[in-house]
């Protein structure tokens, strides 16, 4: 088989390329490197092809697809500050961008696209677990371009026959997550201060919650939703069924460091969503997810996995 991986060299893209190299499949990546790097891809790199290129341009998104059987549509602009800081740039890429790999997918005649949805179309909505039967009410422009994407993706299947399944991500988190930006997720922020003896910083008051999923369970559904056989025209939740407070999470870190930090609090960001949590019963049922990796251990590995990096690039510096 042979896949297209938009955003392949990202976060959650390389984790994907990953396994789809392990399984044996063909992969094709197309990244324009804005978040992704390519040094994520270095270990499958002779494996794969890897076309440098934007989403928004349509012929390129028309030469990735070509052959593929399945399109894993991963590329996007991710943040919800930056969302808000600059919308028309978050509906371009994950609006517009989201539209051009429909039509090269429809035009390829793909086996099924499968989109990378997310949590936040379900806005600030107080009943908990979120349930994909509850009507989207997005809080901020990132969350709105999200949902209109799963829209599009539903419409191409009635109009045009494209399967297509679309997976509402829950606050992923792993290896290779970038704690370096301002907008990057804060488990990954958590885990650099930690290593830096820093103190971390907590936007409000700490009690907010997260279904936070690591990125092995999300690999794992996005392979998943592109056989299932009864899953396309649907959206489903992809998390682990559980939600921490990020007090609790910051607990469970000192544990896993040793170290006692004092988090900074500063005021709640616009457009953060209090709580969060997922019902993954429907993506059990049809797709056959099965969250193996738990919170704690995500968390663990993935601070074992800064700690290493982080001492990979001292030595790296001080060699030079």
């Amino acid at each position: 088989m042979r896949y297209l991986v938009t955003g392949g060299a990202g976060f959650i893209g390389s984790n994907t390329v990953d396994e789809l190299v392990r399984r044996g499949h063909g992969v094709v990546v197309l990244d324009d490197f804005s978040a992704g790097k390519e040094e994520n891809l270095a270990e499958v790199r002779t494996k794969i092809t890897l076309i440098k290129g934007s989403i928004t341009d349509l012929e390129i998104v028309r030469r990735g697809v070509q052959e593929a059987d399945y399109v894993l549509h991963l590329a996007a602009r991710t943040s919800v500050p930056r969302s808000l800081k600059d919308p028309l740039e978050t509906n371009r890429i994950n609006v517009d961008g989201t539209l051009n790999v429909l039509l090269a997918a429809r035009d390829a005649k793909v086996k099924r696209f499968v989109y990378a949805a997310s949590s936040s179309a379900y806005g600030e909505t107080p009943i908990l677990p979120k349930r994909e039967t509850m009507h989207p009410a997005p809080i901020s422009p990132y969350g709105v371009s999200k949902w209109v994407g799963e829209l599009y993706a539903q419409v191409f299947g009635h109009a045009y026959g494209l399967e297509n399944v679309s997976l509402r991500y829950f606050n992923v988190f792993g290896p290779r997550q970038d704690p370096g930006s301002p907008y990057s997720g804060v488990l990954s922020r958590f885990i650099t201060a930690f290593l830096e003896d820093a103190p971390p910083v907590v936007f409000g008051d700490g009690e907010q919650s997260r279904d936070f999923t690591f990125v092995e369970n999300v690999v794992q559904a996005n392979l998943l939703a592109c056989e299932a056989p009864n899953a396309s025209g649907k959206v489903f939740n992809i998390g682990t069924g559980t939600r921490f407070t990020l007090n609790q999470t910051l607990r469970l870190l000192e544990d896993i460091s040793g170290k006692r930090i004092c988090a900074k609090h500063e005021p709640p960001r616009e457009g953060d969503i209090r709580d969060s949590q997922a019902d993954i019963a429907l993506a059990r049922e049809l797709l056959g997810y099965d969250p193996r990796v738990a919170f704690e251990e995500g968390l663990r590995r993935t601070y074992e996995w800064y700690s290493r990096a982080q001492a990979h690039a001292h030595a790296r510096t001080k060699s030079t």
